[in-house]
């Protein structure tokens, strides 16, 4: 009796497969798609053909004036020209390359955490949350002990302030977070209500007037002679208002753990810190990894508001040129530019934690 040998697969109709199967499937499987995909299409090539004719095949690059944009598209040369002062701000182009070596090392910091193989990521990761800051800071500030020329803050601004603003806050707002976090949790009656009024008073108010008072208000209750700096003030501000958000965050991982969590915890005879930061804290920060990241873009976005208190970051250094006479209206170009860059970095940290959310992702339904 001969041996039954199956005959090979077929191949998938061509229909059902490649980029023709993928739009049967997706766009055209019913009348109802197919009429949706149409409109669709002619809303996007109502709308998109203009604004790539005027954003780039009818623009202009390069030039020094606005006799260099005649074409009637966007005027991207203004850009290019500015292009320093809407990254450093006034800060004295001879020194340009203190910010620039600044901004490599936060590259080479946080660069690795992208690469799932690169080693040394732990220490690069502690080196950018402690070392780092006050490396960058004395670079930029300056130090006799180095010979750098001191830079004062008011000269600071441009996309390098927006960035040190973001970076400062994220850095000091997770640590106290977690702290406000715990002690709202705590069943000691003296921190719980300590934390839970900073929480709520630092959370009904807006960042503008956190920013308004540090400027304004905190040098009037300080002694005669004592005075902090503008940037340190807004830092502050910054700080403790994200940390007030951060703490609930985090607080809603905390109420997420079962409460058999604890208990195991106490039964292996754990003290209460080190429950929380081997068994308790990493599972609740991994809950929360989509609020926290939300946060910490709500930070980057709020920098904005420091143009209240005469620090011009990114957006303010824009709303300053577009002002110019030389160049005439050129505010749609200056602002899709701010908007641009905003994006590219907001952009950048949600698909970072998203991808740490795969990483750290245990199987279970969420």
């Amino acid at each position: 009796m001969n041996e039954f040998k199956p005959l090979p697969d077929l191949p998938a109709p061509n229909a059902t497969t490649g980029v023709i199967g993928w739009m049967r499937t997706n766009l055209f499987s019913t009348p109802l798609y197919t009429v949706l995909t149409l409109v669709v299409a002619y809303v996007l090539y109502i709308t998109l053909v203009p604004v790539l004719d005027w954003a780039i095949f009818s623009a202009n690059f390069v030039g020094d004036d606005k006799t260099a944009c005649v074409s009637g598209g966007a005027c991207w040369a203004f850009i290019g020209h500015r292009l320093d002062i809407f990254k450093y701000g006034s800060y004295p182009s001879a020194e340009y390359w203190r910010l620039d070596l600044s901004f490599l090392l936060l590259i080479l910091s946080f660069g690795p955490q992208f690469f799932e193989k690169f080693p040394y990521k732990m220490p690069l990761g502690i080196f950018s949350l402690t070392g780092l800051p006050v490396i960058c800071f004395v670079l930029i500030a300056g130090s006799d002990t180095f010979g750098l020329e001191h830079v004062e803050t008011e000269k600071w601004g441009g996309m390098a302030l927006t960035l040190m603003l973001a970076y400062v806050g994220i850095v000091a707002a997770l640590p106290f977070g977690i702290v406000l976090a715990l002690g709202r949790r705590s069943e000691m009656p003296v921190i719980r209500t300590f934390c839970i009024a900073f929480i709520e008073l630092w959370r009904g108010v807006p960042l503008i007037s956190v920013l308004f008072m540090s400027s304004v208000m905190l040098p009037l209750f300080l002694p005669d002679g004592m005075n902090f700096d503008k940037l340190l003030r807004a830092l502050i501000g910054i700080t403790m208002f994200q940390s007030a958000y951060m703490a609930e965050v985090i607080r809603g991982g905390l109420q997420a753990i079962p409460r058999g969590q604890y208990e195991a915890a106490k039964a292996l005879g754990l003290s209460y810190w080190k429950s929380m930061g081997l068994i308790i804290l990493p599972q609740a920060l991994k809950l929360v990894i989509p609020g926290i990241v939300n946060t910490f873009i709500a930070l980057f976005k709020d920098t904005t508001l420091v143009l209240i208190i005469g620090l011009l970051d990114i957006l303010a250094t824009v709303q300053a040129a577009i002002t110019d006479p030389a160049w005439g209206n050129v505010a749609i170009e200056g602002y899709v530019f701010a908007a641009g860059c905003f994006w590219v970095f907001c952009f950048g940290m949600s698909r970072y934690s998203q991808k740490l959310e795969r990483k750290l992702h245990t199987g279970h339904k969420r």
